[in-house]
């Protein structure tokens, strides 16, 4: 009885460790796997040899087509394409409007986006960003004669304002009670003709891009506002939150593309000799 007792306890016994022993091996098979996926974009990219890119293709100086040419130009895409090539890698760039490239990065269907997108915490919730490469800060574009009648922030209650629905500026238009106009994906030159023909009222954005767009169409009836300055502003190009290795990689590269001087020179090509590397501070 008691050899008996010994052979169904030794089996019992056995059945455990088996199944034990399962379970480990099932639990770190897991865990490879997970590891492994969590490696996966970087790894797809990497492997891929390219770099997969959303950006406007309209937005002067930061994104544009060279006039008389079909060439992909501008501040951030010369950025992004020498970041690339540090990182040997083909870039592919995707033209898309603003509003579809943060869901594009999101989604997965792109790598990142570029296209003078403003860090802020409500974003840094939702995606990676890159370390700042760009500072600025916001202005407006209104009419010559009477500055579309805004002196101040407050005065926006009750103007239309233009741009992207989802942009940092438009939400200061809302936050003071303008009327929002949004395109989709237009030029610069739309959003300009809109404020100087009175469609529209005004066309809230960074500091840089308004003086370049300002200068570029000199027959518009519009100024840069030239007392209105707020929120300072840093840019850096976006990613989606789970793919931390790409966003190491890009880090590293940009580091040595700051130390190294590279993107202040890309700068004072775009940017009529202006280093917006450079922090800037301004009263609010």
């Amino acid at each position: 009885m008691k050899q008996l007792w010994n052979k169904k306890n030794s089996f019992f016994l056995l059945t455990i460790l088996t199944a034990l022993f399962l379970a480990a091996c099932g639990g770190e098979e897991e865990a490879t796997e997970k590891t492994e996926d969590e490696a996966t974009a970087w790894d797809a990219i990497v492997e891929e040899g390219t770099l997969t890119v959303a950006t406007s293709g309209t937005l002067y100086p930061t994104s544009f087509r060279a006039e008389g040419t079909d060439e992909l130009t501008g501040f951030e895409v010369e950025v992004v394409r020498e970041m690339a090539e540090r990182l040997e890698l083909e870039v592919e760039f995707t033209e898309l409007g603003f509003d579809e490239m943060l869901t594009s990065v999101q989604t997965g269907q792109v790598d990142m986006a570029s296209n003078d997108i403003e860090i802020s915490p409500d974003r840094e919730d939702h995606f990676l960003f890159s370390e700042p490469f760009k500072f600025s800060h916001g202005t407006a574009i209104v009419r010559s004669g009477d500055h579309s009648g805004i002196e101040t922030l407050e005065d926006l209650a009750g103007k239309k304002a233009a741009g992207a629905s989802t942009s940092i500026y438009m939400d200061i238009a809302r936050e003071y009670g303008a009327e929002e106009v949004v395109y989709d994906n237009a030029t610069n030159e739309t959003y300009l003709r809109d404020v100087s023909i009175g469609r529209t009222d005004v066309v809230l954005n960074d500091y840089y891009l308004q003086t370049l767009a300002i200068a570029a169409f000199p027959d518009l009836d519009i100024v840069v506002h030239p007392t209105l300055k707020y929120s300072p502003s840093k840019v850096g190009v976006v990613m989606n939150q789970d793919n931390t290795e790409l966003a190491d990689n890009v880090n590293r590269v940009l580091s040595e593309m700051l130390e190294d001087g590279t993107i202040a020179e890309i700068s004072g090509e775009f940017f009529n000799g202006a280093d917006v590397t450079e922090e800037v501070e301004i009263e609010e």
